[in-house]
């Protein structure tokens, strides 16, 4: 019953991470995102302070934080507050899903203890063919892939 609700729990985060898949994080403005939309708004830093409550410098180091990386969500979170924006933030899977990611992950394990029994084999006279090592390879890795072990992300 485990399996089948992990399996159903990476189906269901699947889904929902292919909405952020459209976002492309080369697409950030150079100075950040929130300087961008203050400057395309036209809003001065003097304006966007009071609309934070903050000073001036605070509101420019903010957006510095923000382009550098270095920058909470919540600090974000009230700067589009107060642009009436409102944050969104999730994460890609560089793979396209975590079904991929797991299944790029599985046949790495698998491949490492295959070829470690391979090597022991070989040291015993007993090689094994190239076909058979794949085949192994690709057997082990869907078993991984289906009992989601805590050592695939060792």
């Amino acid at each position: 019953m485990e399996k089948i609700d992990k399996k159903l729990m990476i189906e269901q985060l699947d889904r929902r991470l292919t909405v952020f898949s459209k976002i492309d994080s080369d697409n950030i403005p150079i100075g950040g995102w929130i300087k961008a939309i203050r400057s395309a708004l036209n809003i001065s830093l003097v304006q966007f302070a009071k609309m934070l409550k903050k000073s001036s410098p605070s509101v420019k180091e903010l957006e510095e934080r923000e382009a550098e990386k270095n920058i909470t969500l919540k600090k974000l979170a009230e700067a589009g507050e107060a642009l009436n924006l409102k944050l969104v933030y999730g994460f890609v899977p560089k793979d396209g899903s975590l079904e991929k990611l797991i299944e790029k992950r599985a046949l790495k394990v698998a491949e490492e203890i295959v070829m470690r029994t391979s090597h022991s084999m070989k040291l015993e006279d007993q090689e094994n063919t190239e076909e058979r090592l794949k085949k192994a390879i690709q057997d082990r890795a869907e078993k991984i892939k289906n009992e989601l072990p805590k050592y695939l992300w060792d």
